[in-house]
């Protein structure tokens, strides 16, 4: 099966390392980044969102106007807009990048940052509306005659939209979450499942549990898989663990000198962070089930499988995608395949410095799993035949 590379479109090049130097938004280096990965092999970039954050759609625009192959990924909170117009401003997005538009639908695992912008519903409300939503997104983008919608968050009647997606029958659907409603949720609704790092062992029993929701939905197929990670790579394994114990100093230095007022991103879904520092993140005891699970990752060891290493989540209180694979290229790239090989295609990475590490990743790593892929697939349909 096809591999799939997703990075990170930051709008500026704050991480959890480095404080940004200027506006929230900075359009030259967002472009920059975003044409980093469009020339090193990289598949599609993810535009997050916060609270406080930059747009992610004008900002995804933005981008897919001055780029010809990079896919983009769209976080979205059902909470901050109505789903007819949420569906007709992803249409407009599909037509503007001619067809390279995903959505990623974020529920909410913080109560303090979803109530920032007025969202006081429990955990599993929010579950069952951003399902609520997808569907009715998804007739929106399809239904070509005016219908009704009567359901427990959203009603309005005789809609009908005149803006149209590219993509037939709509753009991907992205989703993650790790607790029962999540599953129940992303297992019935979502194209694409999306999961944090976890070794080994617990990623295959995330993705049964995806398998069997999406089941019990009465459906067929299954999501594609996603996992994300953190990559530390350096040209020898000794220099790979200098650089993650020094990647992880520079962590401690940017908590303990960061401000204090800058609002969070959403941390809640594994692939809807941007790279800030989530500076009210529970460092301790996270409200959402991925936090948790990276959390009890990194209390069992340090070390995992083939390079997977969790003091960055540890560090960062489980926030986001913060699990690293440390080694050189080769030992990197491996430890991708072994997740492959669980059934995960599409694989979300990345550094800690933004730029430096996106072309690194790209010109070092891709190529290599892209290769073995190859490999194996051809191997399988040798076999088959």
């Amino acid at each position: 099966m096809p591999v799939e590379f997703l990075g990170i479109a930051a709008t500026n090049e704050g991480s959890e390392v480095t404080a940004r130097s200027g506006a929230s938004f900075d359009k030259d280096y967002t472009l920059r980044l975003a044409r980093a990965h469009e020339d090193h092999g990289w598949d599609r970039v993810l535009f997050a969102y916060g609270s406080g954050s930059p747009d992610p759609s004008p900002a995804a625009a933005y981008i897919a106007a001055r780029t010809d192959r990079l896919q983009i990924l769209v976080a979205h909170r059902p909470n901050v807009s109505y789903p007819t117009f949420a569906a007709k401003t992803f249409a407009t997005l599909d037509r503007i990048s001619d067809g390279r538009l995903a959505v990623h639908f974020i529920t909410g695992g913080n109560d303090q940052e979803q109530r920032r912008e007025g969202d006081f519903l429990t955990k599993d409300e929010r579950y069952a509306r951003t399902r609520e939503a997808i569907q009715i997104i998804k007739k929106a983008w399809t239904s070509h005659e005016p219908f009704d919608h009567e359901g427990a968050h959203y009603r309005f009647k005789d809609f009908v939209s005149d803006t149209f997606p590219v993509q037939q029958p709509h753009p991907r659907v992205s989703f993650g979450g790790s607790s029962p409603a999540a599953y129940a949720a992303g297992g019935a609704e979502a194209d694409i499942y999306c999961l944090w790092g976890e070794p080994l062992a617990q990623t295959a029993e995330q993705i049964e549990s995806v398998k069997a929701a999406a089941k019990a939905a009465g459906r067929t197929d299954v999501p594609r898989i996603q996992v994300a990670f953190r990559p530390i790579i350096a040209p020898t394994e000794e220099l790979a663990w200098e650089k993650a114990h020094a990647t992880l100093a520079r962590i401690k230095a940017r908590k303990a000198g960061a401000p204090p007022s800058r609002p969070p991103v959403s941390h809640h879904h594994p692939s809807a962070e941007v790279a800030a520092l989530p500076l009210d993140h529970p460092l301790k005891s996270p409200e959402n089930s991925g936090s948790q699970r990276l959390l009890a990752v990194a209390a069992s060891g340090e070390r995992h499988d083939r390079a997977l290493w969790t003091p960055t989540a540890a560090e960062t209180g489980g926030a986001g995608n913060s699990t690293a694979l440390v080694g050189t290229p080769e030992t990197v790239a491996q430890a991708l395949l072994d997740y492959y090989d669980l059934g995960v295609d599409i694989l979300s990475a990345r550094g800690y410095d933004l730029l430096d590490d996106a072309i690194d990743f790209g010109r070092q790593v891709i190529p290599l799993v892209r290769e073995e892929v190859a490999k194996r697939d051809a191997a399988r349909a040798s076999s088959a035949a």
